[in-house]
């Protein structure tokens, strides 16, 4: 809602650039959608890890 509102008062002051961000968003989220999933892969990868490392000490726990 906040976001809205901020986009309302930048349309109110300044239309053509208001405009140009409600047509660029869309191109710019597009273009981090990669950088998205490589996020998710390195942190899924580091779960994993951290999963490893600390199963002796899980298992030392549950004896």
């Amino acid at each position: 809602m906040i976001k809205f509102l901020l986009w309302c008062l930048l349309f109110f002051f300044c239309w053509p650039l208001a405009l140009l961000a409600l047509v660029l968003y869309p191109l710019v989220w597009l273009l981090l959608v990669p950088f998205r999933l490589v996020g998710i892969t390195v942190e899924g990868v580091l779960e994993l890890v951290k999963g490893i490392i600390f199963l002796p000490g899980r298992l030392l726990k549950a004896v």
